[in-house]
């Protein structure tokens, strides 16, 4: 029977499958780009993860079950939209809509989920640690697609898209180490608390503080 733990990794590598191909599709790059796209952003943030808590190689490659996922998910976004051609200027916001709330979906699926599984690895891990293990896996794998697409990271520039993992973990993490009361309201809480921050943030259009051309002396 899945775990919460194998439902989290799912859910993420099948939202952030479908987000790599659609930023993949938008930027014109080929089937193949499309489907490499996915993958990175669908299991490098796992990736890093697995490497910093020494699980080498990293499980992408003891057991391609999340890539094949990853794969199957961007042929069908692929040629969904491959033989739907160009669609008309007035519902060109579909993509932008599709590629956010997979990409919230994914975010909270992955941040949750490696959250839990740093808290499992082991319950005396620091809070820090485990917070930071569910942040790396939220973010990792769209800044690695977007630098792959040559565009400035999400995580830089977007609406609350780092904080509401951080935020997100913390809650999962807190609750995990110190209100022992299972895996299940944990991870719910903080996967409801991403996704919230992330379209109240799309809503009212919160972004963090920057500095624009020509306000700096």
């Amino acid at each position: 029977m899945p775990t919460l733990l194998d439902v989290m990794n799912f859910i993420g590598t099948i939202a952030f499958a479908i987000a790599g191909a659609l930023v993949a599709v938008r930027h014109e790059m080929d089937v193949f780009g499309v489907n490499i796209l996915a993958v990175i952003t669908a299991t490098g943030g796992g990736m890093i993860r697995d490497i910093i808590m020494g699980e080498i190689p990293p499980a992408m490659f003891r057991d391609p079950f999340y890539v094949l996922v990853s794969v199957c998910a961007a042929n069908i976004v692929f040629f969904y939209l491959f033989y739907r051609k160009r669609l008309p200027e007035s519902v060109a916001h579909v993509y932008e809509n599709a590629l956010f709330l997979s990409d919230t979906l994914g975010l909270a699926a992955f941040t949750v989920g490696s959250t839990l599984k740093g808290f499992r690895d082991d319950p005396e891990n620091p809070l820090f640690f485990i917070v930071f293990l569910g942040v790396v896996t939220g973010v990792g794998g769209g800044l690695m697609r977007d630098i792959c697409a040559n565009t400035i990271p999400r995580i830089f520039v977007k609406r609350v898209y780092a904080v509401a993992s951080i935020l997100g973990a913390l809650v999962t993490g807190w609750m995990l180490k110190f209100l022992h009361i299972g895996d299940t309201i944990p991870a719910l809480a903080g996967a409801a608390v991403v996704v919230i921050l992330r379209l109240l943030a799309s809503h009212y259009r919160w972004n963090l503080p920057r500095i624009r051309s020509g306000e700096s002396s």
